[in-house]
């Protein structure tokens, strides 16, 4: 299930993440990608993540920042980079990510 998350009043960003995984080691992804989570959480700029996966190991994870410089700073973050690097080596068979300027949110 999909928990939505709040944002504020446009603009923001939105970092949205779409990657395949391989069968490595599940337990060891599953565990990096909690601390990423929490890791971004403690991110100045950082507004919120949702997240799902298939059944496939096919998933799209969209985190929402004030800024670009508050995604730069993610992306550049150390442990980020180390959590990046096995994932090109190790977890991901593909992925994709897009940077995108939110304008326009709305709901029910």
């Amino acid at each position: 299930m999909l928990n939505l998350t709040d944002t504020p009043e446009p603009p923001y960003y939105a970092v949205i993440f779409s990657s395949e995984r391989r069968d490595d080691d599940r337990s060891a992804y599953d565990l990096m990608s909690s601390q990423m989570f929490d890791l971004a959480a403690l991110q100045p700029g950082y507004l919120g993540v949702e997240t799902i996966e298939n059944e496939f190991g096919q998933a799209i994870t969209v985190s929402y920042w004030e800024s670009e410089e508050a995604i730069r700073n993610w992306h550049e973050n150390s442990d980020h980079k180390m959590a990046q690097s096995l994932g090109r080596e190790k977890w991901y068979s593909d992925f994709r990510i897009r940077v995108a300027k939110v304008e326009r949110a709305y709901g029910p």
